[in-house]
């Protein structure tokens, strides 16, 4: 049976139909800058207008913090901007704003909850970019849930994208998380949004990394980090040098590796604690790392260089709170726990790098070139890299790079 078609409905300009190679893409010049150099990294460059953009974290993790300071960065620029408060009243936003020296004409702010009022309030406004804190404060009156619920969460979310699409507006949306460290209501939200930035850190310390986890306009890679003081977060310039701060020289289990988050290369600190087990099962824990990659280095340790590692509990840590995810580490990894387990300290200034295969073989990574500038620049004189890697390497005026091609000489080399 064929459908007759609506009456009296009109396709949008959205809706007409045209061929891709005709359709005009923004170009990069387009960004905007929120003046902070970490955060527009991550963002992949800017701030694209019309973006809609989810940032999770902890509460008291310095989420309003980052949109507040960036509000100011884009207003300095000329771009207006509107601050919605929906968890607290314009005075204390204004007190904030005051500790930050957030001082632009260009930011207005509104308390307000109600969607179908912010829907006027920024159609009235028209401004370039919106800034909702948080979105599970805010709700559709014409449904009979609870602010914050899925379906609010679902049907909110839905609104300011239509706004951010229609308008060309980029709208920015602080999110609170679960228990267990997700955005509530998470592929929702997710699934919705141009980009999804987690904000996240210890309290009780003083850095933040910025991460996306997902990024339309951008690669997921970057990270953005930044220290926490009393006048809001300084961007940190120089991220290896600071991650490598408080290394400990001549330690056993400390192991410098440097890893690719994005573009930039991080030299990072490995440690391992391994210590004689007091139970039947060996405990296992990895604080920055993935534990199931630790597992299997342990197991690669054991079959091919003969160390048994059945009967101690190992404790292995990224230093600084960074979260390393790609295999290029693994060698350094081992190293580290065999450094822990001879109680032998590898030299200070030796760079270790490559990924772990389960036949004991060292095999190739990206970027080498990079991570070798960067801990040359850092002072490090010595690095030993998968052989796979020298040929064509450009090796560093004053550095010694050694190649090895299995775990067991890259052991032998770094001890």
């Amino acid at each position: 049976m064929r459908l007759a078609p609506q009456k009296g409905r009109k396709a949008a300009a959205s809706s007409k139909i045209t061929p891709l190679l005709e359709v005009e893409s923004e170009d990069k010049t387009l960004r905007l800058r929120t003046g902070s150099v970490e955060l527009d990294r991550v963002l992949g460059g800017g701030i694209i207008p019309g973006s809609l953009v989810l940032i999770g974290g902890d509460p008291g993790i310095g989420k309003s913090t980052l949109v507040l300071q960036a509000a100011q960065g884009l207003g300095a620029a000329g771009h207006k901007v509107l601050y919605i408060a929906g968890e607290e009243s314009p005075a204390q936003v204004a007190l904030r704003a005051k500790r930050l020296h957030v001082n632009s004409p260009q930011i207005m702010i509104l308390a307000e909850t109600d969607m179908n009022i912010l829907e006027e309030q920024v159609l009235a406004l028209k401004p370039e970019v919106v800034i909702v804190d948080s979105i599970q404060t805010v709700y559709r009156p014409e449904l009979t849930s609870a602010a914050g619920s899925v379906s609010q969460l679902k049907e909110a979310t839905a609104s300011w994208l239509r706004l951010a699409k229609s308008e060309n507006i980029a709208v920015f949306l602080i999110g609170h998380v679960t228990k267990d460290g997700q955005i509530a209501g998470p592929r929702v939200l997710e699934h919705m949004v141009d980009c999804v930035l987690y904000f996240e850190g210890d309290r009780q310390y003083l850095y933040r990394i910025l991460r996306a986890v997902k990024n339309r306009f951008g690669s997921t890679h970057e990270i953005g980090i930044f220290t926490m003081h009393a006048s809001g977060l300084k961007e940190v310039e120089n991220p290896s040098e600071w991650l490598l701060a408080q290394r400990p020289l001549g330690a056993a289990g400390s192991v410098v590796t440097a890893s690719m988050e994005g573009t930039r290369p991080l030299l990072v600190e490995i440690q391992a604690l391994v210590t004689p087990s007091n139970y039947g099962n060996p405990r296992r824990t990895a604080t920055g790392l993935e534990l199931n990659r630790v597992a299997l280095i342990l197991a690669v340790l054991e079959r091919h260089v003969g160390m048994p590692m059945h009967d101690f509990d190992v404790f292995v840590n990224a230093a600084g709170g960074v979260r390393l995810v790609e295999p290029a580490v693994d060698l350094a990894v081992a190293a580290s726990i065999v450094s822990s387990l001879r109680n032998d300290a590898a030299a200070s200034e030796q760079l270790i790098l490559g990924e772990l295969g389960l036949a004991g073989e060292v095999r190739g990574i990206p970027h080498l070139q990079q991570r070798l500038h960067e801990g040359k620049r850092l002072g490090f004189t010595r690095a030993i890299v998968p052989k796979f890697n020298l040929a064509g390497l450009n090796v560093p005026l004053g550095m010694q790079v050694v190649g090895v091609s299995s775990l067991q000489e890259a052991i032998a080399t770094a001890f």
